[in-house]
């Protein structure tokens, strides 16, 4: 995409968010946005599409920190109001009157005083630090985001998933040249494939871009048809991505050079893949550790026992020592989360006594004996000398 139209646009405004939202906000109306516009979701609507490609690219330069400056600090200097009055093409500018971009980055009228700005929007459109001013046409692609959801154990276990996507990829057709097949692009005559040409005012010598290339160092005579010779379109892609063991609920997985295609022969951005992980009917999960509440009675705490716990895959027995109080955790040594890095967690059992709704029989008159043998014996002596102190 040319300067021209990189500025001309309101990337805030195709989030819905207000110019001072913070990056949370600014990620939270794209996932909206995204979601509700998704190709996958809109079969065949043309309008959800190019709303959903609008979205993406302007969260691809909203969500990166030095893209939103510059984008920012040329608005500020472009955008109605601004001190030297200029406005957005076909804008009121509130000062001089409608300042055309042309006398800047191509088409009519002489650039005059202002060629210098071409060096000032110079980072803004990547050519930060280019030698002879053809590296810097290259921009990398914008990282894209994405979610699945998993089951505990695949979260536990790790997992390899098919993922479905659709977002901007290098066009299958002129493959991210922009040109119709069996053409390419010819280096612009007019600045010799530098995307700049140097003017001179005075004393002084300015670079702007090229107004034949608009700043790209190569000029398309025939567009590809897909993509309008812009290299990208918006393709359906399956991928393969490798859930690793231990994966926590809200981590993000990073696939590198999987995001949106680069310009100019720079790299691709990243894709990061967010994992929602579904909660288990009985395990729960602190750390590398899994945990699990078993129910016990009242005489195996008492008398100690021998229970069978489950895991994930099999089951232990666990030994519960005479005189064990009712919430004592038991560890399990090497029996939680496997990691990559060789580190692994235990499995933590939660003792709970079970208290049963009715007593009948036997078992009522074996509880009252007991009882009466030990009616001596205060459960609470803390609690009791607590109340024997406000009574007195």
């Amino acid at each position: 995409m040319s300067a021209r139209e990189w500025i001309g646009k309101d990337f805030y405004r195709e989030l819905g968010v207000s110019s001072d939202a913070s990056s949370d906000e600014i990620k939270k109306a794209y996932r909206k946005l995204a979601r509700e516009n998704h190709p996958d979701a809109n079969p065949g609507d043309a309008e959800a599409e190019r709303k959903f490609k609008a979205v993406s690219e302007a969260y691809g330069v909203l969500s990166d920190p030095s893209k939103r400056k510059e984008y920012d600090e040329a608005r500020q200097l472009f955008g109605s109001g601004s001190p030297g009055g200029f406005g957005f093409p076909g804008g009121n500018s509130g000062g001089t009157g409608g300042f055309d971009f042309g006398d800047i980055f191509g088409g009519g009228g002489q650039a005059g005083g202002l060629g210098g700005l071409g060096d000032m929007l110079g980072n803004l459109f990547g050519r930060r630090g280019a030698a002879g001013g053809t590296a810097g046409r290259a921009q990398r692609g914008a990282d894209v985001e994405t979610d699945v959801r998993i089951d505990f154990t695949e979260a536990v276990k790790g997992a390899t998933l098919p993922l479905r996507l659709s977002s901007p990829t290098t066009c299958a057709t002129c493959s991210g040249n922009g040109a119709k097949p069996g053409t390419t692009p010819r280096v612009c005559t007019a600045c010799g494939g530098a995307g700049l040409v140097s003017r001179s005012q005075g004393a002084f010598a300015f670079s702007e871009p090229c107004r034949d290339c608009r700043g790209r160092g190569t000029v398309i005579d025939d567009p590809c048809s897909e993509c309008a010779g812009e290299g990208v379109s918006t393709r359906t892609r399956t991928l393969t991505v490798r859930i690793p063991a231990g994966v926590a609920d809200g981590q993000r997985i990073r696939l590198a050079g999987q995001g949106e295609p680069g310009r100019g022969g720079a790299p691709a951005g990243d894709l990061y893949v967010r994992v929602h992980v579904a909660p288990h009917s009985a395990f729960g999960r602190s750390g590398n550790d899994l945990t699990i509440t078993v129910p016990v009675a009242f005489q195996e705490l008492v008398l100690g026992a021998t229970i069978t716990v489950p895991t994930l895959d099999s089951k232990v027995s666990v030994k519960v020592q005479p005189g064990t109080a009712s919430g004592r955790v038991l560890r399990v040594r090497g029996k939680g989360i496997h990691k990559r890095d060789g580190t692994q967690g235990d499995l933590l059992v939660t003792l709970e006594v079970a208290i049963p709704a009715r007593v009948d029989g036997e078992a009522k008159a074996a509880l009252e004996r007991y009882a009466e043998a030990n009616a001596g014996e205060d459960p609470r002596p803390e609690i009791t000398t607590m109340l024997r102190e406000r009574g007195s």
